[in-house]
C-alpha cells in the first residue's frame, strides 16, 4: 500500500488532516466513499460560454442585444438548471470503494449500476485537472484496464480532492510496486531550449485557420456576421486595393507569425513542468501541464513499444517526438492524448528517451553502426507506386481544375494551370522519393522495427510477443506489382501497425521470423529462390 499521505496535494494544495485520515481509514476498511461535494461547482463553468457570447454581442453592437439573443440565453439558463440538478442527483447517488481485490463504483438513480474492476486488471491511472478543477482543488481520476480500447470503457471518478486522488492512485498501483526504483528513475525533464521546435509543425498555418473558423462560428451563432463589421470590411478593401505582390506575402508572413506564437503558447501549456520517470521498477509516469495538468501512469507489463515520430518540418529541424505503445490508454482518441512521452525535442534526446522507456538501446535506423539496426529496404516498385499516386492525386486534379476554369472564364487561369504543374510536380516527385527512402523493416532482438511515412516519418519498435495476429492486404494494383502490406494486430496503441509494400515473396517469411510459431500452419514449403509463401 502507499505511504501515509502528509496532507499536501499536487501543487501544494493543502488537504485537512482529518479528511485524509478519515479516507485512509475508510480505504483500509473497504467502506463506500463519495466524491467531493465541489462537484456541483464544476457545473458553473457551463455559464461561461453563454455569458461570454452575450458580452461579445453587447460589445460588437454597442449595447444593443436582440430579442433572439435573450431567448437563447434564457434557454441556456434553463438547460443549465436541468444539468445542475442532474449533477446533484448524480453526486448524491455515486460512491466508490477499494477492497483488497477490486475497485467498485456504484451509480444511478432509478436503475442502480455497480461496476467492479479487479485491481490486477488496472493498467494505467490518469489524473487530469482543468483550470477550474485546479481552482477548486479537485482532480479527475481515470483508471484504464487491461484490454481497454474501442468498445471497452474505463473507470472514471470525477472531482476527487487532489490529495485523495494522489493517494488513491498510489493505492491502485501498489500491486506493481514490488520492484525497487532504478538508480536514476528520471528519464527526461523539460528543457525550454526545446521551444525552438514548437513552430515546426503543420499546425503553424492550419491552426490559425482553425482558430479563425472557430471564432467565425462563435460569432455567427450569436448573430454577428463578421464580414459586415466595419474594420473587417476596411481591411479587405485595403488588401484588394494594394499591390498583391506585397500584400499576399505580408498576409502569409502574418499567418506564420501568429501560428508560431500560438504553437509556442500551446507547447508551454501542454508541457509545463514536464517530467518522465520510472515511479518504481514497474510503473512509468508522465507529468505535464500548466493550466490543465495531466499525470499518466503506465504499467511496464502493458508497455508494448514506442514510436519515434518525425513530422516533415520537425525532421528538417533535427527534432522528433516519442509516443508509447501501451494497453489501457483508452480508445484511439484518448490514446493520442495520453501516449505522449516526449514533446518536440532534439532527435538525439528522443532516441535516448525511447531507449530509456524500452530499457534497452533504441534500434535507431539512422545509426546502424552505433547500436541501431540496418533496415531491409523495400522493392523499387514501391517508389514507382508513390510517384504515380502523387501525380494522380496532387498534380493532375489541381492542373485540370485550373485549366477547366481558365477555359470557361479567363485565360489567366490557363497560365496558372501550367505554372501549378511545373511547381508541384518536382515537389511531388521529391516527396515520393523521400517516402520510399523512409520505408524499411527489420528485427532487433526482442523488437520488431518498422519505419515509414514522409509527412510524418514514424519508426516503430514493437515487442515481438505483443503481436497477436498478422493481416496480409493486397489490391489489384499491388498484386500486379508483386507487393503486399502487412498489418500487425496489437492489443495496445493504435491496435494495428502497417508494414506497407513488402515484396510478396518476402512478407510471409518476415512475419514468421518476427513471431515464431504464429504463422506456421499457414506457410507452405519454400520456393527454389529461397522465398516463403503463405496459403
Amino acid at each position: 500500500m502507499s505511504a501515509p499521505w502528509d496532507g499536501a496535494g499536487e501543487g501544494g494544495a493543502p488537504t485537512p488532516a482529518p479528511y485524509a485520515a478519515e479516507h485512509t481509514a475508510a480505504s483500509a476498511a473497504g467502506e463506500w466513499r463519495r466524491l467531493s461535494p465541489r462537484t456541483l461547482l464544476v457545473h458553473f463553468s457551463w455559464l461561461v460560454a453563454p455569458v461570454g457570447s452575450l458580452a461579445l454581442t453587447a460589445l460588437a453592437t454597442g449595447g444593443r442585444i436582440s430579442t433572439g439573443a435573450w431567448f437563447s440565453l434564457a434557454g441556456v439558463a434553463a438547460a443549465f438548471a436541468v444539468v445542475t440538478l442532474a449533477g446533484l442527483i448524480r453526486w448524491a447517488r455515486t460512491d466508490f470503494r477499494v477492497t483488497g481485490e477490486s475497485l467498485d463504483v456504484r451509480s444511478g438513480l432509478l436503475t442502480r449500476r455497480l461496476r467492479s474492476v479487479p485491481l490486477h486488471r488496472i493498467r494505467t491511472v490518469d489524473l487530469t485537472a482543468s483550470p477550474l478543477h485546479r481552482l477548486l482543488g479537485v482532480t479527475v481520476l481515470r483508471a484504464g484496464t487491461a484490454g481497454s480500447g474501442e468498445g471497452s470503457g474505463e473507470l472514471s471518478l470525477d472531482t476527487l480532492p487532489v490529495a485523495e486522488g494522489e493517494r488513491l492512485r498510489a493505492e491502485l498501483l501498489a500491486r506493481a510496486a514490488g520492484g525497487a526504483r532504478a538508480e536514476d528513475p528520471v528519464l527526461a525533464l523539460i528543457n525550454w531550449r526545446w521551444l525552438r521546435y514548437a513552430p515546426l509543425t503543420f499546425w503553424v498555418v492550419g491552426g490559425v485557420f482553425a482558430a479563425g473558423g472557430s471564432a467565425y462560428r462563435a460569432l455567427h451563432e450569436i448573430g454577428i456576421e463578421p464580414w459586415k463589421l466595419g474594420f473587417v470590411r476596411r481591411a479587405f478593401t485595403e488588401f484588394g486595393n494594394g499591390m498583391l505582390w506585397l500584400t499576399v506575402p505580408a498576409a502569409l508572413l502574418t499567418v506564420i507569425v501568429l501560428g508560431s506564437v500560438g504553437a509556442v503558447v500551446l507547447y508551454v501549456e501542454n508541457w509545463w513542468n514536464y517530467r518522465l520517470e520510472w515511479a518504481d521498477a514497474g510503473t512509468l509516469r508522465v507529468h505535464r501541464g500548466l493550466l490543465t495538468t495531466r499525470s499518466v501512469t503506465i504499467e511496464r507489463a502493458r508497455l508494448r513499444g514506442v514510436v519515434l515520430r518525425e513530422p516533415l518540418l520537425l525532421r528538417a529541424g533535427g527534432g522528433a517526438t516519442v509516443r508509447a505503445v501501451a494497453g489501457g490508454l483508452g480508445n484511439k482518441e484518448e490514446n493520442r492524448k495520453r501516449s505522449g512521452l516526449l514533446p518536440p525535442a532534439p532527435r538525439r534526446e528522443a532516441v535516448r528517451v525511447a531507449g530509456g522507456t524500452l530499457q534497452t538501446p533504441f534500434p535507431d535506423a539512422e545509426l546502424p553502426h552505433h547500436g541501431g539496426v540496418a533496415l531491409t529496404p523495400h522493392p523499387r516498385v514501391a517508389l514507382r507506386r508513390r510517384r504515380v499516386r502523387g501525380l494522380l492525386f496532387a498534380v493532375l486534379p489541381g492542373t485540370a481544375l485550373l485549366a477547366g476554369l481558365g477555359a470557361a472564364f479567363t485565360p489567366v487561369l490557363l497560365h496558372a494551370a501550367w505554372i501549378y504543374a511545373v511547381l508541384v510536380t518536382p515537389v511531388t516527385l521529391w516527396l515520393a522519393r523521400d517516402a520510399y527512402r523512409s520505408l524499411g523493416h527489420g528485427i532487433a532482438g526482442r523488437h520488431l522495427v518498422v519505419r515509414s511515412g514522409t509527412f510524418s516519418r514514424d519508426t516503430l519498435a514493437l515487442r515481438r510477443e505483443a503481436v497477436a495476429a498478422w493481416t496480409f492486404t493486397t489490391s489489384p494494383f499491388t498484386r500486379r506489382a508483386g507487393l503486399v502490406t502487412l498489418t500487425a494486430a496489437v492489443a495496445a496503441g493504435e491496435e494495428g501497425y502497417r508494414v506497407p509494400d513488402l515484396a510478396e515473396g518476402a512478407a510471409p517469411g518476415f512475419a514468421a521470423a518476427a513471431t515464431p510459431g504464429l504463422l506456421d500452419e499457414f506457410l507452405v514449403s519454400p520456393r527454389q529462390d529461397g522465398s516463403t509463401t503463405a496459403t
